[in-house]
């Protein structure tokens, strides 16, 4: 699934980095209909686990499900990281697609 965006944004303020990730992600629950045969449901599709490393090191790792709506912005506080620094994001959904993405950290 190498079409779905992982966008990442980071912004410091007084030594603490906030970093945003925003990943473009049906997020489906497997309940909803399906428009198009309301006798049949929309299969599951959802972000499992998504991690956050600096300079190759995994600071923080969640586990997402599908109680997280479409197209989840999740953000995250990191004390100490200084410009120049890596961001990488990494995740993987129920259906074994994964994705990510890098930033740098800015003056």
């Amino acid at each position: 699934m190498a079409d779905i965006a992982t966008k990442i944004r980071t912004k410091t303020r007084d030594g603490v980095t906030d970093v945003l990730v925003l990943v473009d992600h049906p997020m489906e629950t497997g309940l909803r209909s399906d428009p198009k045969d309301k006798s049949k449901k929309v299969p599951a599709h959802y972000i499992q686990k998504l991690t956050f490393s600096v300079n190759g090191k995994e600071v923080v790792s969640t586990d997402l499900g599908p109680a997280v709506s479409k197209d989840p912005l999740i953000g995250i506080k990191l004390k100490g990281a200084k410009p120049g620094d890596k961001i990488k994001i990494n995740w993987s959904d129920n259906q074994g697609k994964s994705g990510g993405g890098e930033a740098t950290v800015g003056s």
